[in-house]
């Protein structure tokens, strides 16, 4: 087996070589450590070598970002966890629905129609519905002619007085609100002037105290 030769005392380096070469490495890391790294890392440049370099706007790119994480750490921190934001709006969620939603469903079975009258007309037959109202009353409907059109017109009588509202001719539907103008009957007389059988559909709810239908 083949050994190296073990080197000489005097091939060994001088303690006072051993010294310089030392105080060249820290020289060496220090001209690194200002030149280069402190300007490219913390945007410090004391001998404006590190902006010649263009490693001063690296480093300033880099200072602001962590500023900006450190912001958002800490608005993290002083803001409610998402668990705990979800939890708040589930909350709030829960709360505006008991407060508005629930009201509002039972509002809207509260006001549903109060009355709907189904009519058959055949060819040429007219029907007439009338609600009882007293002057300024008002009461909302809804009809539709199924199976086609229908003429119709809406109007009142009552007390030696009449009057006629609205009138229309092949007419699929109507809807609104009626305000009586005094005190009598007011409502619809149809007329199907088609030649096949119609349905026609009233739905109403309001301020009066009687439906009546006449064919």
């Amino acid at each position: 087996m083949y050994n190296e030769d073990i080197p000489t005392r005097a091939e060994l380096p001088t303690t006072r070589q051993l010294i310089r070469s030392t105080l060249i490495a820290i020289t060496s890391a220090i001209a690194i450590l200002v030149t280069v790294i402190l300007p490219s890392e913390y945007a410090l440049d004391p001998t404006s070598i590190g902006g010649a370099l263009g490693l001063g706007a690296m480093g300033e790119i880099k200072q602001q970002l962590a500023r900006e994480a450190e912001e958002d750490r800490l608005k993290e921190q002083q803001s409610p966890s998402p668990a705990s934001a979800d939890q708040q709006s589930s909350l709030f969620d829960a709360t505006i629905a008991f407060l508005f939603v629930s009201p509002a469903a039972a509002q809207t079975v509260t006001n549903e129609w109060r009355d709907e009258i189904s009519i058959t007309l055949t060819p040429g037959q007219g029907a007439e519905v009338k609600l009882v109202m007293k002057k300024g009353a008002s009461a909302q409907f809804n009809w539709v002619a199924e199976g086609g059109k229908a003429n119709f017109d809406l109007h009142g009588d009552g007390g030696g007085n009449s009057i006629s509202y609205q009138k229309g001719r092949g007419v699929p539907g109507d809807e609104g609100s009626l305000i009586a103008s005094f005190d009598g009957n007011h409502g619809w007389f149809w007329r199907n002037r088609g030649k096949q059988d119609i349905t026609v559909i009233l739905k109403v709810k309001g301020d009066y105290t009687e439906i009546k239908r006449a064919m």
